[in-house]
This record gives C-alpha cells, structure tokens and sequence, in this order.
C-alpha cells in the first residue's frame, strides 16, 4: 500500500471541511447488525418501468457518446416545457436549462458561478449540510439563520435583519419542501421573502427537489415570482425514485446561466446518456408518476406520525418531502448524538441526528419515512420499546 510522501501536503480547505453529517452518522450506525436505518433520503420504491426501458433502450441503440455539455435538447426541451407548466416561467431550453449531474452538482456550480470571496450567501437552517460546505469549497463566505423559534421557516423579518447585520450578502438559498423538515411555505409567505430578496438586489437559489411531493397543499415556486433573480435547481431523483442516475437541472436567465453552464463544464464535461433517456421518458410520458409515490409516502407519514405522538415525541408535520423531524426526551437536553446512537446500538433503529443540519437542529432527529411499511412499523415499535 502506498504511502504519500512525507514531503507532500494538501488543501488546508479541504482538510478542513467536514464530511456530511448525514454519512458521518449513517457509516457510524450501518454495520449494526439488524438495523432498520431511517437516516437517508433514499426512495425505497422502484423507478418507473418505462424510464427504465428508455435507458436500456439508449444503451442498444448505442448511445454513448458525449452528450452536448449543457444536455441533450430535447432534454432541455422537456425540461422548459415541465417548468412552464409547474412555475409559469417560459425558460428557453438553448440558453435557460443545463442537464447537471444531480443536484448535488447544480448547488456547487450555482456558487462557483455567482459569488466572489468577499460575498456571503445566506442559508437558513435546519437545512441539507451541503449548502455551507459547497459555499466554502467556492470560496464564499456564509451565513446561517436559524429558523427553530418560527416553525422552521425563514421569515422576511429574520432575512432582512440578517441582510442587514451582513450588508455582504449577495445570495439567499431556499430549500423547500424543506430537508429535513418536511416544511412546505405558502404562496403568501414566499412572496414575502420574494419582495425582501428584490428590495435588496440579491439573488436566490432555489432548491425545489421535492416540490413534487406535497401532502393537501400546493407548491409555489419563488421563480415564478421573481425570475429575473431565481436560479432554479431541481432534478428527477425523489419524484422519479431516479437518485442513482444522477440528473439534476438549473434553470435561470441566459446570462448568468451562460457563466453557470462554463462552469457545470469545467467540472463534469456532461451528464450520461443513458440516464438523460430516462429523464427525457420521465418528463415527456411519466408526469404522473409521482402521484403514486405521493400517496403511499401520505400514507407513510400519518402512521409515522401517530405513532410518535402516542409516544409523547414531539413533531413538526411535514407537509412535503418524506422526513419527520421530531424532538427528542428531555431527559438528552440537545444531545441527539447520544440519543440516535443510543437508539441504535439498543434497539437497532438508525435516525440521523438533528445537528447535522445546523444551527436549530440540536435536540431533534430526522426520521426517513421514504422506507417499507414493514420497516416503519418495526422501527415504530423498537422506538417505543427504547422511550419506555
């Protein structure tokens, strides 16, 4: 086994960045014989037959060549078409759209793209953990709000006190259905944090990955309201059941797409074929799929819930997503590490700790309900056993 040299260092950046707390937590929990792990945001149920058989398709037809950086067009074309009739933007597929690998990909190219070292990005939290270290990775600053003392959701009040303690702000992050919250906004509530982000000429970048799962509420997308300023990302992984093939999108205006796209470039040349067929089969012909994934997930969530309220755990009601974060026994006061280790090592239940998504997570954990029903009434049950 080779060793590095001794003469040889690296990135103190790197080095200094954290892996995700979500995987820190999964890999200390996964060789726990029998576990039932609820920690990640994994579809258990199967991609659409029909998406897949425009992927083995592609591959017997040969398609295997480099796709056009920005995504094959008539992806693209897909894409805006599934985009006007969802937010009413008509974004143009040759210059608005760019296929990316996941969403994971779009977020770091977003912040390559539009911050400069001397900027801040604004993220409120409880959130996904890669929003802040991607902000560091593109050489940004950033700035984390705490969202715990209004029922997990950004108000303008808290934006604009933050914008102004942080006159160096140029971009907000919104994420919503919201991981690991399950939050949903209002149409009225986003039009708020929409005149707050014109009125102080930022940006905003708006993760809506989920926005196909909601539970008896609509989605509103901040692009519709102010799309001279929206970078759109969202992708085909939890309303598809697709994570492992990987498609993301960006939408936004051509020009700073154009700077977007350079950089989507420079880090992955282009997404594969074979899973932009499948996407390309999933928007054109699969726009319902979705529905039922919605309904057993509805299912899932209002078990999940009833269980822990005759537990006496307290709850946010998740209107969207597939997560429940609920807060863990007095007696832990915001140790959910030990509570979530606690539980696994005892009853065989892996739940991810709330710190892990920032600042207002403490003291809670993030239940995955996006599991068979088998496994959630075991869960359930082991649960119970561990709180009496």
């Amino acid at each position: 086994m080779p060793q590095l040299a001794n003469d040889l260092d690296y990135s103190k950046k790197i080095a200094n960045l954290k892996a995700s707390g979500i995987r820190i937590f999964d890999n200390k929990v996964s060789a726990i014989p029998g576990i039932i792990k609820l920690t990640l945001g994994e579809p258990d149920m199967n991609t659409p037959e029909h998406v897949k058989k425009a992927a083995i398709k592609s591959i017997e037809d040969n398609d295997s060549h480099y796709a056009p950086q920005k995504g094959k067009l008539e992806l693209r074309k897909a894409i805006s078409n599934y985009l006007k009739q969802k937010t009413g933007v008509d974004y143009d597929p040759e210059t608005e759209v760019a296929v990316t690998v996941g969403a994971t990909e779009a977020i770091n190219a977003v912040l390559f793209a539009i911050t400069n070292p001397e900027d801040k990005v604004a993220i409120p939290t409880p959130v996904f953990s890669l929003y802040w270290p991607a902000a560091t990775l593109a050489n940004t600053s950033y700035v984390l709000m705490n969202t715990s003392e209004d029922g997990f959701k950004l108000t303008p009040q808290k934006l604009q006190e933050t914008i102004n303690e942080n006159p160096e702000v140029k971009a907000v992050i919104l994420n919503y259905p919201t991981n690991p919250t399950g939050v949903e906004y209002s149409k009225e509530e986003i039009q708020a944090l929409a005149k707050v982000i014109k009125d102080n000429h930022l940006y905003v970048i708006t993760d809506e990955i989920y926005s196909e799962l909601t539970y008896g509420v609509d989605h509103y997308s901040i692009a519709s309201m102010i799309p001279e300023r929206a970078i759109y990302i969202s992708g085909l992984s939890k309303s598809h059941a697709m994570t492992g093939y990987r498609i993301g999108y960006i939408a936004g205006p051509a020009e700073i797409m154009a700077e977007i796209s350079k950089v989507h470039g420079l880090l992955v040349t282009t997404t594969n074929d074979s899973s932009q067929a499948a996407a390309i089969e999933a928007l054109e012909n699969g726009l319902d799929d979705p529905k039922k994934y919605r309904e057993v997930y509805r299912k899932r969530r209002d078990f999940v819930l009833e269980e822990l309220n005759k537990m006496g755990m307290e709850t946010v009601k998740p209107e969207g997503a597939f997560y429940i974060f609920a807060k863990i026994p007095e007696k832990y006061g915001k140790d959910d590490m030990k509570f979530a280790l606690d539980l696994a090592f005892d009853k065989k239940v892996g739940l991810t700790p709330g710190s892990a998504f920032g600042p207002g997570g403490d003291g809670y954990v993030r239940m995955s309900y996006a599991s068979s029903d088998e496994n959630l009434h075991e869960a359930m049950k082991r649960l119970a056993e561990f709180l009496n």
